[in-house]
């Protein structure tokens, strides 16, 4: 099985989907179910590559080929611990996605099955990159399905939505493009041009040209994750999107941005990143209270959802940059559980918007009556969104609080708070929406349809499963947190010291 070169095909399946899809005579549910079959082979093909991972860590199902000679550019793939699960979610995200918006897409479904398709395989493609400038390309090649599902699928806007989107992730493009060029002047001067990430790792890079390089990704990831003040993309594509699109957006394809983080700001310029943690958890915390505060003010279930994100995604970022084993678990292990959390809320409220006819909280009331089970998936989805104890998102949000107050006090404290704003955020929008008599003038609310509860019961699943038994998420994240903080002297065994001690000048 060692030989198989899984991650492209991986890869190339989805690619083979988007390729087809489009060709397949319309006007009947061919198109996606042809869609829906290569998805379907892709998480297969996934689940089996992942059952012949060694969880004592290290990069995995490597495969190396030479490019670009004259500068050091391979196709080079390989996972650990954060690769594979991040490849795992995406595999397991895209064919539920695809389910759900089984009768949203219509006439054009063939194209949104594509699309979706071809963003996978790009997405798969970042996820495993183990060279830089392959992953400049693909990080950039995700952006041209991303922007037509934004465009071309959803509510009145979504033009406006998608240009927007547009504008954000290739400025952050373009600043990264600079810091990858760093990377060659780089590796050139040492002797040989290089982009391979294991080679870049044993430069010995100056503390100042490390900041620079640092602060191109560190901009990029900052306004793909998303976090403040470079967020405000995220709102207006969720409320104009469809939910289909906005899961694949925020579970999938804004995890890059912490993703990247970790895999190059951590592991290829530790210097730099521990010269910037002060200012990063800052951001971070910024990030997770107003993400919430404004989330409690929106009327636009949609809206409030997307903004729920920043505020979570604060919360990964705070993890990253503590520089701690426990912030480090907390955040990758945050990654996943937010995927999944997220996910199902996004596609219960999809479901509520289509029966409902609209996403104005405030024209909502007393659903619950009429469909209990539409009800109850859609309060168990929010409550794993404010980490409510035995399901999975309190365990990453307590580890990463608790790795917070290790850092400081005082930002321990800050991130607290969300707790609460998380529950009046989501509780109050459950009670205008839920809860109450029901609304004469509105069309009756049918409860949900068991294609629908075959979306939402995996999710609903995963998020019981690892909420009582996260270990075998554990065990695969622990060896690649290790190694990772290892990168920037922390030891597995100790807190780091805080930035502002341990930062060279």
């Amino acid at each position: 099985m060692s030989d198989v070169p899984w991650l492209t095909l991986l890869i190339v399946l989805p690619l083979v989907g988007a390729l087809v899809t489009p060709f397949v005579p319309k006007g009947t549910a061919l198109p996606k179910q042809v869609g829906l079959g290569f998805a379907v082979l892709t998480l297969v093909a996934a689940i089996v590559m992942a059952t012949g991972y060694d969880t004592d860590g290290g990069m995995q199902f490597t495969e190396q080929h030479e490019w670009i000679a004259a500068f050091g550019v391979h196709y080079a793939l390989g996972v650990d611990g954060l690769g594979l699960l991040m490849v795992l979610l995406t595999c397991v995200l895209v064919p539920i996605v695809l389910v759900a918006s089984w009768d949203e897409v219509e006439p054009d479904a063939g194209r949104f099955f594509a699309l979706t398709l071809l963003l996978q395989a790009f997405s798969v493609a970042v996820f495993a990159a183990t060279d830089v400038f392959l992953f400049y390309i693909v990080f950039e090649a995700t952006l041209i399905p991303a922007y037509f599902l934004i465009g071309g699928f959803g509510r009145a806007g979504r033009s406006r939505a998608a240009v927007k989107f547009l504008i954000y992730q290739l400025a952050g493009g373009l600043i990264m493009l600079a810091s990858v060029i760093g990377f060659y002047v780089v590796s050139a001067r040492a002797g040989t041009p290089t982009y391979l990430v294991s080679d870049l790792a044993a430069l010995d890079i100056d503390p100042m040209t490390q900041r620079y390089l640092f602060l191109g990704f560190f901009i990029a990831f900052a306004i793909k994750a998303p976090m403040f003040p470079v967020h405000t993309w995220l709102a207006d594509t969720t409320e104009k999107a469809t939910t289909g699109t906005s899961v694949l957006l925020v579970c999938i394809l804004d995890k890059i941005g912490t993703y990247g983080m970790l895999r190059f700001c951590l592991e290829l310029l530790p210097d730099a990143s521990r010269w910037a943690t002060p200012v990063v958890v800052v951001l971070a915390l910024i990030s997770i209270v107003y993400g919430a505060l404004v989330a409690i003010g929106q009327d636009d279930m949609l809206r409030l959802i997307g903004l729920t994100s920043l505020s979570h995604f604060g919360f990964i970022v705070l993890g990253i940059f503590v520089l701690t084993p426990q912030g480090g678990v907390g955040a990758i292990l945050y990654m996943v559980n937010h995927g999944i959390a997220t996910a199902a809320l996004f596609l219960i409220a999809g479901f509520i918007v289509k029966r409902r006819g609209t996403a104005l909280i405030s024209e909502m009331a007393g659903v619950e009556k009429a469909a209990p089970v539409l009800a109850g998936t859609f309060l168990v989805a929010g409550l794993a969104a404010c980490g409510l104890p035995g399901l999975s998102p309190f365990v990453s949000e307590m580890l990463v609080i608790i790795a917070a107050f290790d850092y400081a006090w005082w930002a321990g404290a800050v991130a607290v708070t969300a707790i609460v704003l998380a529950a009046v955020y989501v509780l109050w929008m459950y009670q205008r929406t839920m809860t109450g008599p029901g609304r004469p003038d509105l069309p009756a609310v049918p409860d949900l349809g068991r294609r629908e509860v075959g979306v939402v019961a995996p999710l609903l699943l995963a998020l019981v499963l690892f909420g009582f038994y996260p270990m075998p998420l554990l065990d695969v994240i622990n060896p690649t947190v290790d190694s990772t903080l290892s990168e920037v002297g922390v030891s597995p065994d100790e807190p780091a010291v805080p930035a502002t001690e341990g930062a060279t000048d």
